[in-house]
């Protein structure tokens, strides 16, 4: 057979600096982390290194303020390439711990922090010395951000926060939590009844739950967190109060383009696994790459995803511009995602029996790769966002 097509060549998208910066994560990757996947699984933790070896290379901080020791880079395109080279290796646990922090925490905290608030929080953020969490999802809500019910009480020269979250990203290791907590119980205060908090670890009444169980992303620390009377000083408001959900809707683009950009990444590398293994695999006398069905399969998976990485391209350099809407980011996130999961399930299935076992790639992607149709807003409420938008209509 001829030398297969190479998923990985450079794309319109890169310039030469961006596959520079891809080759130092190759090396990071390399050094700190693929000999360990297997091991961090089993474990279901992944511990403070690789964290701290990304911190020292600027990963974790690439996106931040300068002064505060970050990179300064507003171009997402990095960040593109870093998703793509832990797509490639199957880190799915660790490039979910990544974005949490690079893509969600960190564009909170430099984006409506005081000078102070930067000082104090944002020099261990990045450098990965401190792990950051955003709590938004409680028990029982989860899309709905209107009916959190998790509290924030002024008394004199404090807050006190008092409610539980669930399904929070870096539950287990964060070092400090962004925390969505209702600050007017009047109902007619609406989307202003809400503020962002931030809580630090060893703080008096915060505690972790479970670490939940998943069925895929094992060694990525998800949680159950509690806030029982928890006090906090005025200063760790983080933006003004009752502007809690309009922080949040100002950076949804972002986490949304990010699952996007990750969706892609996955089902490019469960396609590259896939091309390699039908080349390779022989049945009734050939290789399975020469059946029709599996060039129809490779055919359209290959099409699809090329597709859907053009308009995932266009929205980063919207992105970059500063011109990413929330409906764009919405389908951007519900396409990619869903393409993603129905990639991957074919790579499945062509890989046959040996696509349900672990010791293949293909079959832990097969279990990370469904919660991306549900996190950071699932499938249904991205296509209410854009036919609400289009339509006009609310119901």
């Amino acid at each position: 057979m001829k030398p297969s097509k190479d998923l990985y060549r450079t794309r319109a998208l890169f310039e030469p600096d961006h596959e520079a910066f891809r080759a130092s994560v190759q090396g990071y990757l390399k050094r700190h982390v693929i000999d360990h996947i297997e091991e961090w699984d089993e474990q279901g933790i992944i511990p403070r290194a690789p964290w701290l070896a990304a911190g020292e290379l600027g990963f974790v901080g690439l996106n931040a303020p300068e002064e505060y020791g970050g990179g300064g880079v507003t171009d997402y395109r990095f960040r593109v390439a870093m998703i793509e080279e832990l797509a490639k290796v199957n880190a799915a646990s660790l490039a979910a711990g990544f974005s949490g922090q690079t893509d969600i925490v960190l564009p909170y905290v430099f984006d409506f922090a005081t000078p102070e608030q930067a000082q104090r929080w944002l020099p261990k953020l990045v450098t990965g010395e401190h792990i950051g969490a955003i709590a938004m999802t409680e028990p029982g809500t989860g899309s709905d951000l209107q009916a959190i019910r998790t509290t924030a009480r002024r008394d004199g020269d404090e807050w006190v926060i008092n409610g539980a979250k669930t399904f929070i990203t870096n539950g287990i290791n964060c070092d400090l939590v962004v925390v969505v907590a209702r600050t007017d119980e009047s109902p007619e205060v609406g989307s202003k009844a809400f503020s962002l908090f931030v809580v630090e670890e060893g703080t008096p009444g915060f505690t972790r739950g479970r670490k939940l169980e998943k069925v895929g992303l094992k060694s990525q620390d998800t949680a159950e967190l509690n806030f029982e009377d928890v006090r906090v000083p005025a200063s760790n408001l983080l933006g003004d109060e009752g502007r809690g959900l309009h922080s949040l809707m100002s950076h949804l683009p972002l986490e949304r383009l990010s699952i996007a950009v990750t969706a892609c990444a996955g089902a490019r590398a469960a396609l590259s696994w896939t091309i390699d293994y039908v080349r390779e695999r022989r049945a009734f006398g050939k290789a399975v790459a020469e059946f029709q069905n599996t060039q129809f399969a490779i055919a359209e998976m290959l099409t699809e995803l090329e597709v859907t990485q053009a308009y995932v391209d266009d929205a980063v350099l919207r992105l970059n511009r500063g011109e990413l809407d929330a409906v764009d980011a919405a389908k951007a996130k519900w396409w990619a995602s869903e393409m993603h999961k129905r990639t991957v399930d074919r790579c499945v299935q062509l890989f046959g029996g040996y696509g349900y076992m672990l010791e293949y790639p293909i079959a832990r992607a097969y279990a990370d790769t469904r919660i991306t149709t549900i996190f950071g807003g699932t499938t249904e409420i991205m296509k209410l966002i854009i036919a609400r938008d289009t339509l006009g209509v609310r119901g």
